[in-house]
């Protein structure tokens, strides 16, 4: 309608303002709206940065609707080198893609570990679900704890994402750094149009399903918008957003390594509807599904921290 475009371009205008690059509207898996800066088109892929994790969480449903993990499962029975005795044998699969099984998420040579060597640089500091640690050391060794159930099967972590996930919904990657041994790097190194990303967006939408072809168990699905008790608006690989809570969760470009208690909160320029969830990458990379308006909206580009906030964007998208 000419009322809903009229808000979609405001929404487009306000990202442009804070050197927002693409818009990409979909509702019911079909685009309505799209929108990019004179610099940028639809087929050029923007890096995801930590936005990339959107995608492990939704392989590792994958993984368990193939039964070959559960969430709740110890890390350390098929990371054998944790079976220690202490806490480090007990976290779970859920708990460190949760980014909460007591890992710390950086490590002491500020580089972005191979899956073996973040097995070797994992130090825990904290007791496995008591505090939140934003990092690639947590997702790499998922990635090391997935290459090997996977061995048996003579397939690797990037061939089980292009067989399991991007194949059947022709979804394509623009590029995926690699490490050192070939494995895609899990935590921030996928570029993707504003196009495809939606499409990942729509199967987190539909809970599982892609073009009527159920791809997951939604049983499975829900467990990465499921939050975790030390980060509650965090799940695997996907933010809530507009969670009722007293606590004021604070992301800087992605993370959300600190929650700060507001004695006189400010109350938000706009109530994000419930069921809203967003995968987040530097720069202001968004993926949000919108459940309540059967919406995914992708918006890209190279912004600052103070320059655009989600309320903001998503008022002027759905309306105040």
């Amino acid at each position: 309608t000419p009322e809903e475009k009229a808000r979609f371009d405001e929404a487009a205008e306000y990202s442009k303002a804070a050197n927002g690059l693409s818009l990409v509207v979909m509702r019911k898996g079909e685009i309505i709206y799209e929108d990019y800066a004179p610099i940028w088109n639809a087929d050029k892929p923007h890096l995801l940065g930590i936005g990339t994790m959107s995608f492990v969480g939704v392989l590792a449903a994958c993984a368990a609707h193939d039964k070959i993990l559960t969430f709740d499962e110890r890390v350390s029975d098929t990371l054998v080198e944790w079976k220690d005795g202490g806490d480090k044998e007990k976290i779970t699969i859920r708990q460190l893609l949760g980014m909460c099984g007591g890992i710390e998420g950086t490590n002491p040579m500020n580089a972005m570990p191979t899956f073996r060597l973040a097995v070797m640089l994992s130090d825990l500091t904290a007791a496995p679900g008591e505090r939140f640690s934003m990092g690639p050391v947590p997702a790499h060794c998922f990635g090391e704890l997935l290459r090997r159930k996977l061995a048996p099967q003579n397939l690797g972590v990037g061939d089980y994402l292009e067989r399991r996930l991007l194949a059947p919904m022709g979804l394509r990657i623009g590029f995926w750094r690699r490490d050192t041994d070939g494995d895609p790097i899990l935590y921030s190194a996928a570029f993707l149009t504003a196009r495809e990303w939606a499409k990942l967006g729509e199967l987190v939408r539909t809970g599982g399903s892609w073009k009527e072809r159920r791809l997951i168990r939604e049983e499975h699905l829900a467990q990465c918008l499921e939050p975790q008790p030390a980060q509650p608006a965090f799940g695997l690989g996907w933010w809530q957003l507009g969670v009722d809570d007293p606590a004021v969760t604070v992301i800087v470009e992605g993370r959300a390594d600190r929650v700060v208690k507001s004695t006189e909160p400010k109350k938000p320029p706009f109530t994000i509807p419930p069921k809203t969830f967003a995968a987040m990458g530097k720069g202001k990379q968004r993926c949000y599904v919108i459940r309540s308006s059967q919406m995914v909206v992708v918006r890209m580009g190279d912004t600052s921290l103070k320059e655009f906030t989600d309320s903001e964007f998503l008022a002027r998208l759905l309306g105040r």
